[in-house]
């Protein structure tokens, strides 16, 4: 009776390795934080701090300041994305989508669509921040949905944009369901809303960011 070994050359596990990374990861997946560093992300605007610290990105609130946000210096157009968020019941905040920040607008300030984070609040609702000053969703948030962000606690966001189709969920209770053409690409943008002159720091968490490119909507 013969028997057979089979025998891998480290090498091509290396190479497969490499190959699946430069894939994106798994069906397409990446992680737009490492865990330990903000490497790919910058600030703009604001005084917040940002910080990578117990495995997530966590933005303190400064007072005196405008709206903050920490930006991916990758743009994205088509994409699914997923986080999780733990944000003070106290501060606003959001996650920046397909947003810009230009010298000819505004003075470089942080502008796009906004996906809401706000105990008791538009969890999940699209505002559109500083362009057009308000929400994009047809209708007023439902009483469930100003209970969908739970305080003190991990929540999820999906959020998924293709051509100009725009859907959130917010612990997997659907929130938006959105058609709108003004933005077809830009950066994530991690919000820490002013707090005008409160010295209290408040905090925002994220975690588990990750993102996987969508094929152009035809």
């Amino acid at each position: 009776m013969h028997r057979f070994v089979l025998l891998v050359c480290p090498a091509v596990v290396v190479a497969a390795s490499l190959t699946l990374a430069a894939a994106g990861g798994e069906n397409g997946w990446v992680s737009l934080f490492d865990g330990k560093t903000l490497q790919g992300w910058e600030q703009k605007n604001g005084l917040a701090k940002y910080e990578a610290k117990e495995g997530a990105i966590v933005g303190t609130s400064a007072p005196n300041s405008p709206n903050s946000f920490l930006c991916t210096k990758k743009h994205y157009g088509d994409f699914e994305l997923e986080f999780e968020v733990k944000c003070d019941p106290r501060l606003n905040s959001g996650v920046q989508i397909r947003s810009h920040s230009r010298k000819d607008y505004q003075n470089g300030r942080v502008h796009g669509y906004q996906v809401e984070i706000a105990v008791g609040g538009f969890s999940g609702g699209i505002y559109d921040e500083a362009r057009r000053g308000k929400f994009l969703n047809a209708e007023q948030p439902t009483p469930e949905i100003q209970t969908l962000l739970k305080k003190d606690a991990w929540n999820h966001y999906r959020v998924v944009c293709q051509g100009d189709h725009i859907q959130t969920w917010v612990n997997g209770v659907q929130v938006t369901d959105l058609h709108d053409n003004m933005t077809a690409s830009g950066f994530i943008g991690l919000q820490v809303h002013g707090v005008g002159a409160r010295a209290e720091p408040l905090e925002v968490r994220w975690r588990n960011l990750r993102l996987r490119e969508l094929p152009a909507s035809k």
